[in-house]
C-alpha cells in the first residue's frame, strides 16, 4: 500500500519487485541443518524482490522476515510495544534521552553474538544510508552504545512514538554488519529471529529453519516453506487438498462460504490498514474544497465494498479503524447527489473529465474507479481510467500527474506514522498538496505531546479537519483474510497483518 513502497509513513501494499536470485537458482544457506519438527508450507501472493529489511518494500518479503528478523521492542496482539531485543527502557525527565537495555544471550543464527554495537550499526546505516525508513529517525540527534548491553538514543524534541517507529514493523529490523557487507542479506539474510532462511530457490520457493538458539524459545515446528501462488483460487484449492498448511491469498468473493468450511480455519480480522482517493489539489477545480467535498458525497462506498471486498472490509471515513485507541467517530459524508450537485454549483464547475490513476497490480483500485466513474457521470464528470503496474503508478503519483487516484496505506499503528507524511504541508507523502496551517499546528503539537489523551485530542482534531476538507477522501478498513489447515494451532491474525509462525504446532 507506505507497502512501504514505501510512501513514506508505512508499507504500501505488497509492492512487487524481481527476486535478486536468477529464476531457478537454489541458495541452500545450512545443509548440515537438523531440526525436529514438521515444516509448515505457506502460500503468500508473490515473491519478495529482497531480504534486505532495510531496503524492502514489498510486503510479501515482510511476510518471510516477520519470522527472521527482530526490534529493539515489537507490537502485541493489541499493537501496544512490548520488549523484544531491548528488555527494558527508560527516558530522562526532559524527554530526550531513552536508554535501552539489551536482552543478554543473544546471538545471530550464524552464531555470533547480538551487541549494542549492532544496533547502532543498524540505525546508523538507515539514517546515513537514507534508507525507506530514514525518516523515522527525524527527531534522533545521537544513537550510542555505552556498553555492550546498553544504547542510548537522544532525541531533538519529545518523540512519544519512538517506540512504535523502532518497532512497528520489521523495516527496523537489527541487522548483522558482515552480513551486509558481504551483500549476502538480499538472498541470505541473517538474523536474530526464530527461524533462520535455509534455501531460496528464485521463483518457486523460501525456506526457513527453526532457530534452536531463539532467545524466545525454539519454534514448536521445524521450519516454514513459503511458496509464491499469486492465484486465490489456486490456493484455495492447494489448502484443501493439503499441499499447503496457511495462505492469505483467500478470495474475498467466498468469506461467507469459507467460515462455514469445517476443512478449514478462517481468520478474519479487522485491520489498521486503510484505502482512499485523493484528489490533485494543484490542479483546479480539485484545489477547491467544495468540488472535492462534492466527489465524497458522491461516492456510494457500500457499492464499493461489496465489489472489492464482498462486504468483508468496514466503510470508514477516517483512516483509523474503532478498534484503536486513536479512533474517532466520523460520518459526515453519505452518497447523496444532491448534496454533490449543490457544492458544484456553489464552486462554478458544471463538469468535465477527471483522470483517475488506479494500477493493474491492485484489483480493487480499478474495479473501484469504474464504480467512481458511474458515481459521477450524473454530475456532469467523465472519469478516465489509467491503470499501470504500481512501479508507474508511484512515478505518476510522485510526480502529480493526476487529477484522482486511489491507494492503501498498510501496518499503521501510530498517527504520527502517516497523518503528518500524508497532510501536513511538509508531509513527505502529500502527494496531493494539502496545505493547512491549523492542521499543520496540530500534527507537530501532536508529535511531541507525551500526554496521551491530550495528544489523541490533537489528532482528532486534526482528523476531522483533514476529512472535512476531503485532503483523502477515505474509504474502508479491509480485513485481513487468512485460511490455514485445522492441523495448525497456535496461530492468529493480527491487525497489523504480521505474519509470526514462532508460538505454532503441526499436527498430522
Amino acid at each position: 500500500m507506505n507497502k512501504r513502497y514505501a510512501l513514506g509513513a508505512a508499507v504500501v501494499v505488497g509492492a512487487l519487485a524481481l527476486a535478486g536470485c536468477a529464476a531457478g537458482d537454489g541458495v541452500d544457506l545450512d545443509d548440515s541443518a537438523s531440526v525436529d519438527g514438521s515444516t509448515l508450507v505457506a502460500a503468500i501472493g508473490g515473491e519478495p524482490d529482497q531480504l534486505d529489511p532495510q531496503k524492502t518494500s514489498s510486503y510479501f518479503a515482510f511476510e518471510v522476515l516477520e519470522n527472521v528478523f527482530d526490534t529493539l521492542v515489537e507490537p502485541d496482539e493489541n499493537l501496544e510495544m512490548q520488549p523484544a531485543l531491548a528488555e527494558s527502557w527508560e527516558t530522562s525527565d526532559d524527554q530526550l534521552t531513552w536508554t535501552f537495555h539489551l536482552r543478554s544471550g543473544v546471538t545471530f543464527q550464524d552464531g555470533s553474538e547480538f551487541t549494542s554495537e549492532d544496533v547502532v550499526y543498524s540505525y546508523d546505516r538507515i539514517i546515513d544510508g537514507e534508507l525507506a525508513n530514514a525518516w523515522k529517525f527525524a527527531t534522533v540527534s545521537d544513537v550510542t552504545a555505552t556498553d555492550d548491553s546498553t544504547v542510548v538514543i537522544t532525541v531533538s524534541q519529545p518523540t512519544p512514538n519512538l517506540l512504535s517507529s523502532l518497532g512497528g514493523f520489521k523495516g527496523m529490523a537489527i541487522v548483522e554488519q558482515s552480513n551486509v557487507e558481504s551483500g549476502d542479506i538480499t538472498t541470505r539474510p541473517v538474523g536474530t529471529g526464530p527461524f533462520a532462511v535455509s534455501e531460496y530457490v528464485a521463483g518457486d520457493h523460501i525456506t526457513l529453519t527453526a532457530n534452536d538458539d531463539y532467545w524466545g524459545g525454539v519454534p514448536e515446528i521445524g521450519g516454514v516453506e513459503y511458496r509464491f501462488i499469486s492465484e486465490p483460487a489456486t490456493a484455495l484449492a492447494s489448502l484443501r487438498a493439503g499441499d499447503i498448511d496457511w495462505t492469505d491469498v483467500v478470495p474475498t468473493q467466498q468469506v461467507q462460504e469459507l467460515e462455514a468450511d469445517d476443512s478449514l480455519t478462517l481468520g478474519l480480522t479487522p485491520s489498521s490498514d486503510y484505502w482512499y482517493l485523493a484528489l490533485n489539489e494543484a490542479r483546479a477545480p480539485w484545489n477547491d474544497v467544495r468540488v472535492r467535498q462534492a466527489i465524497a458525497y458522491a461516492i456510494d462506498r457500500d457499492a464499493i465494498l461489496q465489489a472489492v471486498s464482498y462486504g468483508s472490509a468496514t466503510e470508514n471515513q477516517l483512516a483509523i479503524p474503532e478498534q484503536s485507541y486513536w479512533y474517532t467517530d466520523y460520518s459526515t459524508y453519505s452518497a447523496d447527489l444532491d448534496r454533490a450537485q449543490s457544492l458544484l454549483a456553489e464552486a462554478g464547475f458544471s463538469g468535465g473529465t477527471i483522470d483517475m490513476l488506479a494500477t493493474s497490480d491492485y484489483p480493487e483500485t480499478v474495479t473501484a474507479a469504474q464504480i467512481i466513474a458511474a458515481n459521477l457521470e450524473p454530475l456532469g464528470i467523465t472519469v478516465e481510467i489509467r491503470q499501470p503496474d504500481f512501479s508507474t503508478w508511484l512515478d505518476e503519483q510522485n510526480s502529480g500527474n493526476f487529477d484522482m487516484l486511489m491507494m492503501g496505506w498498510l501496518g499503521n499503528i501510530d498517527p504520527d506514522d502517516f497523518y503528518y507524511s500524508q497532510h501536513h504541508t511538509d508531509g513527505t507523502s502529500n502527494a496531493q498538496g494539502y496545505s493547512n496551517p491549523e492542521v499543520d499546528e496540530l500534527l507537530d503539537a501532536a508529535r511531541v505531546e507525551t500526554d496521551q489523551e491530550a495528544r489523541k485530542d490533537l489528532y482528532a482534531h486534526a482528523a476531522t479537519i483533514i476529512a472535512d476538507e476531503a485532503s483523502y477522501i477515505y474509504l474502508y478498513n479491509p480485513s485481513v483474510i487468512q485460511a490455514w489447515s485445522p492441523a495448525v494451532t497456535g496461530y492468529e491474525t493480527r491487525a497489523d497483518r504480521a505474519i509470526r509462525f514462532k508460538d505454532v504446532q503441526l499436527t498430522e
